[in-house]
Formats: C-alpha cells, structure tokens, sequence
C-alpha cells in the first residue's frame, strides 16, 4: 500500500511539476492537492503512520543498542577492531611492544 501511494503522489507531483496546461489548470490541481492534505481522513491517517514510524523506530533503537551497547559514537569509534585486536595480542605474545622493542 505505502508503494502505491508513494507512487500516486509521485505521479501527481511529476505531472503537476511538468504540465504544459497553463496556469488555470495548475491552480486546479494544487487547490484539489491543499484539499486532499488538509481532509480529516488524511490528517488523521497521518497522525496513525507517524506514530507507528515513531513506535518503528523506538523498536529498532533498542534491539540496535542491545547489540551494541555502547554510550556514545566516539565510544564506539574508539573501540579497537579485530585486526588490530588481533595485532595488540601477537604484540602481546612475541615480547615486543608497541615500538617494537623488547
């Protein structure tokens, strides 16, 4: 449903946008548009779409940070990678350090 309608309003903007009827005809279609939005019908439905997007979005929030439990980005950014994880153990283990004296 939410493609159709993407699609529709797509269409009507594209024709809107590039309509060789003169100016009578787009006064026509952007009236017929202003009541479209502004109908009760589509205030209302509107408001229920946002409100799931909102719920959406909570919803995928929590199930990213209880993957990634972390505070901040920069936290996050900070974090080593396995590469280099990998490279601080070898480190670790051969008895070099990092500037590669023993």
């Amino acid at each position: 449903m939410r493609y159709k309608i993407t699609f529709v309003a797509g269409l009507a903007i594209g024709y809107v946008l590039g309509a060789k009827a003169g100016t009578a005809r787009y006064e026509q279609i952007a009236r017929t548009a202003r009541r479209i939005a502004d109908s009760p019908t589509v205030q209302e439905t509107a408001g229920v779409v946002g409100a799931q997007v909102s719920s959406a979005g909570k919803a995928v929030y929590g199930k990213v940070s209880e993957k990634i439990p972390v505070s901040s980005v920069k936290d996050f950014l900070s974090r080593p990678t396995e590469e280099e994880k990998a490279e601080m153990q070898n480190a670790g283990l051969n008895g070099t350090g990092p500037s590669g004296r023993s």
